[in-house]
């Protein structure tokens, strides 16, 4: 199953994608199924240092829910900001039952995205959106291929072109076509790097193996390289509270199976020139409830209730699954 599985989402990879009329916002039906156990065959809810507290399957009758590869929560930690790989936004809010654990989505949104010369609905290559960032008054988004960051106005980054594009510390040619600036993070105010943008590439690699990231503002800004452990890939990240980096990446070859792991980086540790590496939270295969992990959000409930979402790309594949799981970061011993 684990091969079929795998199999199946490689060659999703090559297949074309699904069109569906964006050219304005577009609502978006939903079905959703809980998900209780992580595991398949037993009742485990602590995985490394996280505890699993639930997830969702989603799909919908719009061919156009798919691909997600970013998600940002908003300060009310509801509703959110996405990106699809194919170029769109999409928009919701999340759902919770009685028990507060996640239950469903709820009025999703999508529209494909302007580029800056307020042309929609583009080729994915052009448009091929990887990472996200909640700014103050923009949104921030990373895309491969065509390597860039662009800054949509908030409100109104659904229906705008970028108002400017960041510019970036390590030459265009150092990024690789299709394993660019797949992470795209706003650092806390409070934290070492203070409110700015750090990227991670998925597998742009230095002379020394190490993957190519930066800090695009404040006092540290520059080129810093985070530790590649092969065949790991990173997929996405978020800041803690207290300016720690965590990093999702994926385990997705043949050779190896599917897998999901998630790291923290210390955020003292960034600086320019800086190779960081850190500890593993969680490092899990398909006997637990994952697929294509692409993105990943930090949500702050308390100072004691700190949330880690991740989201899967399910690569329109109808062997894959749209999956949201949720996590409590357990205390530090």
């Amino acid at each position: 199953m684990r091969g079929l599985q795998l199999l199946s989402a490689t060659i999703a990879l090559s297949l074309p994608l699904p069109k569906a009329a964006t050219a304005e916002a577009v609502e978006l039906p939903v079905t959703s199924n809980t998900i209780t156990h992580f595991t398949f065959s037993s009742d485990q809810r602590t995985f490394g240092k996280l505890e699993f507290l639930g997830g969702i399957s989603y799909s919908s009758s719009n061919p156009l829910l798919g691909a997600v590869s970013a998600i940002r929560f908003r300060p009310d930690r509801q509703d959110f900001v996405a990106v699809l790989d194919t170029g769109h936004w999409l928009t919701g809010r999340i759902e919770r039952d009685a028990e507060g654990r996640l239950s469903g989505l709820a009025d999703l949104k999508a529209r494909s995205m302007l580029n800056d010369k307020g042309q929609d609905e583009n080729v994915k290559y052009q448009m091929d959106a990887e990472g996200l960032a909640l700014g103050k008054g923009e949104v921030l988004v990373s895309f491969e291929n065509l390597h860039r960051i662009d800054t949509y106005p908030d409100p109104g980054f659904m229906e705008e072109r970028p108002a400017r594009r960041l510019a970036l510390p390590f030459p265009l040619r150092e990024l690789r076509s299709n394993r660019g600036m797949e992470t795209l993070a706003m650092s806390p105010e409070a934290g070492p790097l203070g409110a700015v943008p750090v990227t991670v590439t998925e597998r742009s690699l230095d002379a020394d193996g190490n993957v190519f990231a930066a800090v695009l503002g404040g006092p540290r800004a520059g080129i810093f390289a985070v530790t590649r452990n092969d065949p790991w890939d990173i997929t996405d990240g978020a800041f803690l509270p207290n300016g720690d980096l965590l990093l999702l990446e994926r385990r997705f070859r043949l050779s190896d199976g599917i897998g999901m792991r998630i790291r923290r980086i210390e955020g003292q540790k960034i600086r320019p020139g800086a190779v960081v590496d850190g500890d593993v939270l969680i490092d899990v295969d398909l006997s637990h409830q994952i697929d294509n992990m692409e993105g990943l959000d930090v949500v702050a409930l308390a100072d004691d209730d700190i949330r880690i979402i991740v989201v899967s790309d399910d690569n329109h594949s109808i062997l894959q699954r749209n999956l949201m799981l949720e996590f409590r970061l357990l205390p530090e011993k």
